[in-house]
């Protein structure tokens, strides 16, 4: 038989209760909040697509569960969405209506954290195209032919000497140390391979 439950048991699960039911509390709060976080982003989704001279609105940083919630109500609205920044607190959405969808050299920069400038990109892509047809051109030339302005045996010849070459070559010895002892030597001159 056990004995009744003492006091201190009933306390442990009067706290235990409060506490789920605090955090019941909490979650509910949660959910709520994410429910009047989406009806606003909806409301303003909505009125960016209405306003006819809007083509990208940028939000305020927001974290992780509120960027996705905007993802998905841009999404059924049929526009498109990108998250910028680097750390999770600075990240904030832009969205783009579909015919006005960012090209990658806009993506890039406000990647980098810069402010889209087409006037800039232009400049850049005219640049970029100017390098590459001087590269075709260079290429069509054909290749280039690079002599050197001195002749590294007349450079160096303090330090070679200007017959070393040829003293090397004339001077053969067998190296026994290498197995090319005298024997080895005659055993093949006597097979007729010199």
């Amino acid at each position: 038989m056990e004995k009744p439950p003492s006091l201190g048991d009933q306390e442990t699960r009067r706290k235990a209760r409060e506490q789920a039911a605090r955090l019941k509390k909490l979650q509910e709060q949660e959910k709520q909040q994410k429910v009047e976080f989406r009806k606003r982003m909806e409301k303003e989704v909505s009125d960016f697509i209405q306003d006819s001279g809007q083509i990208k609105k940028k939000f305020q940083p927001m974290n992780k569960i509120e960027r996705s919630i905007l993802h998905d109500v841009v999404e059924v609205a049929g526009l498109t969405s990108f998250s910028f920044g680097e750390d999770d607190d600075c990240r904030y959405v832009m969205i783009f209506k579909k015919e006005f969808a960012p090209s990658d050299e806009e993506l890039d920069s406000y990647r980098r954290g810069e402010e889209w400038d087409p006037q800039k990109a232009e400049e850049k892509r005219k640049l970029k195209e100017l390098a590459q047809r001087q590269e075709e051109e260079a290429a069509q030339q054909g290749p280039v032919v690079v002599s050197p302005a001195s002749d590294y045996k007349d450079k160096y010849s303090h330090l070679i000497g200007k017959g070393a070459a040829k003293d090397a070559a004339h001077m053969l010895q067998a190296n026994k140390t290498y197995g090319c002892g005298e024997a080895t030597v005659r055993g093949v001159a006597g097979r007729g391979a010199w």
